[in-house]
């Protein structure tokens, strides 16, 4: 699995793209659960919802823009919920 891979179903939408992640959070959504798939890789799932959707798209067409510091604290943030479990 490559950090960019995303997994949909109708409900969830689960990425293991920590910078994808982090960019999402940054803009509001939240981190529904995470799934730790071994000592240093992750998955995250997210509501899967048409405005998700989009920011997604958005986000591979490099048309997100984020504060630098929210995107770092975001960041530090989830490596913590990652670490932690």
């Amino acid at each position: 699995m490559t950090m960019n891979q995303t997994y949909n179903t109708n409900e969830l939408y689960r990425t293991a793209d920590l910078s994808l992640t982090a960019a999402l959070s940054c803009l509001g959504f939240v981190i529904q659960d995470v799934e730790q798939l071994n000592s240093r890789r992750a998955v995250f799932t997210f509501e899967n919802t048409r405005e998700l959707a989009e920011a997604v798209a958005r986000y591979w067409r490099r048309e997100i823009k984020v504060e630098p510091q929210d995107f770092f604290n975001e960041l530090k943030t989830i490596k913590t919920r990652i670490y932690e479990r």
